[in-house]
């Protein structure tokens, strides 16, 4: 299974299109957590290899998003061991993605096939930092 455009779609709405600038390229830019700055973030909230001063136009924030799914995308694929509807396939990939992984209680609730408990593994991760 891979990610379909609309997961593709949620993640966007979910991490805007950071930094834009008028031409419609984007810049590099660093979030305050917790009274420190978080890593140099630019496009659809791509990291891999940013660096501030970075200026990337659409086609390649488009580009380093699909780059960086597609780890996400087979951590999925690796780690779920029960079967998904593409709802679910793209909504983990989006969490991955957000969350950086897949792990732990998170990881066991979602393999034990009952949805209900993984819902509820899941809605503990509303904090930002």
């Amino acid at each position: 299974m891979n990610i379909g455009q609309d997961g593709i779609d949620l993640i966007k709405s979910f991490e805007g299109y950071g930094r834009k600038l008028p031409d419609g390229s984007c810049t590099a830019y660093q979030e305050r957590i917790n009274g420190k700055l978080d890593i140099p973030t630019i496009g659809w909230g791509c990291t891999r290899g940013v660096k501030m001063g970075d200026v990337w136009t659409v086609e390649q924030a488009e580009q380093a998003l699909r780059d960086e799914l597609a780890s996400h995308i087979a951590t999925v694929r690796r780690l779920i061991t029960v079967e998904l509807n593409q709802n679910e396939f793209d909504a983990l990939v989006s969490f991955s993605y957000n969350c950086g992984g897949l792990q732990g209680n998170t990881l066991k609730a979602i393999n034990s096939g009952d949805r209900s408990k993984a819902v509820d593994a899941l809605k503990r991760w509303n904090k930002f930092g």
